[in-house]
């Protein structure tokens, strides 16, 4: 390695470790609303582990408390018509549900596969609690969508639909 500095092989090592592997995807995230797809609020990194898919937040930006988080139908962060309104993330559709159960259980349930662990939001407005979901690998949900509602999520259709997560927030394309 001659004429190679200790500075330069310190940034050849840095610029190796910052790589994303082969087996990990990285998911921009941004909120969203009734208009669009917004600011970036951070990224969601994946990868397949024996007990399940792994989830790591570097989320910023959000409203402190737990969030309805989970995977959706369809790779489309914009809005589109529900109930006679515009709202926003209508574009990705429902929970991803390839069994058809249409049953909300949770992460560990026998219902939707899209059911992910609630997201953990600081009183600072972050979120990095690795998640893990057990029933998902990387595989399962490439070109689909991320979807974080409003409010906490309680895996049960009482008593309201899909968890009373509330309305959508922010969204990521999961590619």
């Amino acid at each position: 390695m001659k004429g190679l500095t200790q500075s330069g092989i310190l940034i050849i090592v840095l610029a190796f470790a910052a790589t994303v592997s082969a087996d990990e995807t990285v998911v921009q995230m941004n909120l969203i609303n009734e208009r669009g797809i917004g600011k970036a609020i951070g990224m969601i990194a994946l990868s397949d582990t024996t007990t399940g898919l792994k989830l790591t937040p570097a989320l910023s930006g959000l409203t402190p408390g737990f969030h309805g988080f989970h995977v959706h139908e369809r790779p489309d962060c914009g809005p589109g018509v529900k109930d006679g309104k515009i709202q926003a993330g209508i574009a990705a559709g429902e929970h991803y549900d390839p069994a058809g159960t249409g049953k909300h259980e949770g992460p560990a349930g026998k219902g939707h596969l899209g059911d992910l662990p609630y997201l953990t939001v600081g009183q600072d407005g972050k979120a990095s609690t690795v998640l893990l979901a057990p029933r998902l690998k990387l595989s399962d949900i490439k070109g689909r969508s991320f979807m974080i509602h409003a409010g906490e999520d309680n895996y049960k259709d009482e008593p309201a639909p899909l968890g009373g997560g509330g309305g959508r927030v922010a969204c990521g394309v999961i590619k």
